[in-house]
């Protein structure tokens, strides 16, 4: 049996919670920063007696693709050949770029007895890789995102600014296009931790709040009115705010017919992933004057964003800002990191993603 302590791998940003990542592994794992420049030094990294050899845990952050690529089926296979990693801890809600049923699939029981070479006995939860997100860590900073935009485009502060900077102030800046926010309706399509978030802070000024999700959520207020479809809730939305996963089932939840479904000079608001809305069916409905404009904050293909978007000067485009902060940052770092520690020390993290959840 292995004497040495087991190993974690930080893939990818870890900015602000360096110290509490030494306090969190101290004396239970070493901590090593991935530095490969490419996939195929990462991929002969994992190998037995490459530099990743005895990893059990990942630590994850999305610019870890800038080098390495998202993990997809060839990574999550290579880590699972590894016989050691057990979990991938995801630093973000969103997880649309790890293959999640592959992880869920990577079974291999002939790796036992290395895994108790390296982790003590009590870890029994060796189908699968397991991943574990940061919901919660991000729901405040997605919701004022969100906020910004639900505000900005009802009242075209974004396009007045633009004229501002132009020199040509207010121009072509029409009060007959704009709203107040008090009074008008907004409809979240799925009320989890941000959308209920957002709930709270427009119910201050306030705007009527509906919701439709797959199930009528019990941490509703009162206030806050379910609406048993999504054709329901597209027609009497002002505003209609996004807030689900990227799954299959949710690529283009968004299309021609729900948008057609909303109010003349409605408004959608997206912080949630974007090719959950059909681009192409939203961008007719901008150009024919069916929606007011759209405040967006994600895209199908970031960095890469459709040009005809910038066509309309109404619309309100951020660069996925929605968690570019320090506090918000930090929290999911460390929020990851302990996920990852848990799992170390208790043969079980928290936050596991829902589609592994039926695994345990």
């Amino acid at each position: 049996m292995s004497s040495r302590q087991p190993r974690i791998l930080i893939c990818g940003n870890l900015v602000w919670a360096h110290e509490e990542a030494r306090q969190l592994f101290s004396g239970l794992a070493d901590i090593v920063v991935m530095n490969s420049p490419n996939r195929a030094d990462f991929l002969a990294g994992l190998k037995t007696g490459g530099k990743y050899d005895g990893v059990v845990g990942v630590y994850r952050h999305n610019s870890s693709a800038d080098r390495i690529g998202v993990f997809d089926e060839e990574i999550i296979d290579a880590l699972a050949e590894t016989g050691t990693v057990k979990w991938i801890a995801h630093n973000g809600a969103g997880y649309d770029q790890i293959d999640v049923s592959r992880c869920a699939n990577k079974g291999n029981c002939t790796h036992m007895s290395c895994i108790r070479g390296l982790l003590p006995n009590k870890l029994t939860s060796t189908l699968g890789i397991n991943v574990s997100n940061t919901p919660g860590a991000v729901d405040d900073a997605t919701a004022t995102t969100a906020l910004y935009l639900v505000i900005s485009c009802l009242r075209n502060y974004a396009w007045a600014e633009q004229t501002l900077r132009q020199g040509v102030f207010k121009e072509g800046v029409n009060p007959g296009r704009a709203h107040d926010v008090t009074g008008r309706t907004l409809g979240i399509l799925g009320l989890g931790g941000i959308g209920l978030r957002l709930a709270h802070l427009v119910h201050a000024f306030p705007m009527r709040v509906i919701y439709y999700s797959r199930n009528k959520s019990a941490n509703a207020p009162e206030w806050c009115e379910y609406v048993d479809s999504l054709e329901k809730l597209c027609r009497e939305s002002d505003v209609l705010s996004l807030h689900v996963p990227l799954r299959a089932e949710t690529v283009h939840l968004v299309g021609e017919k729900e948008i057609r479904a909303m109010k003349k000079g409605s408004i959608i608001v997206n912080t949630a992933r974007g090719k959950v809305i059909d681009e192409e069916a939203m961008i007719r409905a901008l150009a024919d004057g069916h929606l007011s404009s759209v405040g967006l904050d994600v895209y199908p293909n970031e960095p890469l964003v459709n040009p005809r978007l910038l066509e309309f000067p109404q619309n309100v485009l951020l660069p996925h800002m929605g968690t570019e902060n320090q506090d918000s940052q930090r929290h999911m770092e460390v929020r990851a990191l302990t996920n990852l520690r848990d799992f170390l020390r208790d043969g079980q993290g928290n936050d596991l993603i829902p589609e592994l959840r039926s695994k345990l």
